[in-house]
């Protein structure tokens, strides 16, 4: 399924329109409201709110290394908040100012942190409506979470973008040559999150951790074992959201760009969700990795404007 979406002409292949928007986007967005939660391992995860006391809620997951300041979460939740909307942008385990308390960090298939956080949002009792969006990582947490559960009806819809949905095969694609500098910038910030815990918390081996030089490396030496999982391997294939795509049973609408860096080609499910009673797969042909730039008078980003659009049409 194609979607219109025409990149500014000075975007002219997909890394600019990846790296543009988090070099140069600035999003004009009044404070969050910070509420931190205790998590059932007396771990604790930060939450920001934009509130104004609606009925409606947008929960919002971020990337990888990412956090609720990143300019694509800002523009989602200023996009929902002046649509009506309240907003709630969570920080996945070690991504807020803090280094959270247990061993596990966070990581592509950590549904119960999500499931702690729409729990929540229900146990206010405010909201009749609650929609789940998801960025990269956070996309296919979401559509994991929803492919793992019945839905609570509350949860009405969700929206993801850039989807890795085989994390095995995008793991190799985002290891390639062309994509050394995301690789390197995403290698780099874990493995200081690593040795940063190693200092404060008995239980995480370093040693050897300067030649790791690979995300497959990192997660077979660390994101595995923390986590539970056998291997790199074993955690690709418990936790990619493309095994529980099937039993997705609210409306759902995936959009990966035709020239996404970071995906491979089993990240286009195609002939899958050809037949889907609940997901529709668009596959614009440009936008890069969480890029779809877009320069307007209302400041939306195209992505913005196509949650906007699926989130609040009947």
């Amino acid at each position: 399924m194609d979607e219109k979406y025409n990149s500014p002409l000075f975007l002219f292949n997909a890394h600019l329109e990846t790296v543009y928007p988090s070099l140069f986007r600035s999003v004009a967005l009044q404070s969050y409201q910070r509420e931190r939660i205790e998590t059932d391992d007396q771990d604790f995860l930060d939450l920001d709110w934009l509130l104004q006391q609606s009925k409606k809620l947008v929960i919002i997951s971020h990337g990888l290394e990412g956090n609720t300041n990143r300019c694509y979460i800002k523009g989602m939740s200023k996009a929902f908040f002046t649509n009506g909307f309240d907003t709630l942008a969570w920080n996945f385990r070690g991504c807020s100012e803090q280094m959270n308390l247990q061993l596990r960090f966070y990581h592509s298939g950590a549904t119960d942190d999500l499931d702690r956080i729409v729990q929540h949002a229900i146990q206010k009792k405010q909201y009749e409506e609650i929609f789940l969006i998801g960025f990269s990582l956070g996309a296919n947490l979401t559509l994991k979470y929803l492919g793992e559960r019945t839905p609570n009806p509350i949860l009405k819809k969700s929206i993801v973008f850039s989807a890795p949905v085989n994390l095995h095969s995008s793991c190799l694609q985002l290891s390639k040559p062309s994509n050394w500098m995301y690789a390197n910038r995403f290698l780099k910030s874990l493995k200081n999150k690593i040795v940063q815990k190693s200092k404060i918390m008995e239980g995480i081996n370093i040693k050897g951790i300067e030649k790791i030089d690979s995300l497959m490396q990192f997660d077979d030496h660390f994101t595995a074992p923390l986590h539970g999982f056998r291997d790199a391997l074993d955690y690709y294939q418990q936790c990619s959201s493309l095994y529980f795509l099937k039993n997705i049973a609210i409306p759902t609408h995936i959009i990966n760009a035709q020239n996404d860096p970071f995906l491979s080609e089993e990240c286009y499910p195609i002939e899958l969700l050809k037949k889907h009673p609940f997901i529709t797969l668009a596959i614009p042909i440009h936008g890069g990795h969480v890029g779809f730039t877009q320069f307007n008078k209302n400041g939306l980003y195209w992505s913005e404007e196509r949650a906007l659009n699926f989130i609040c049409t009947s």
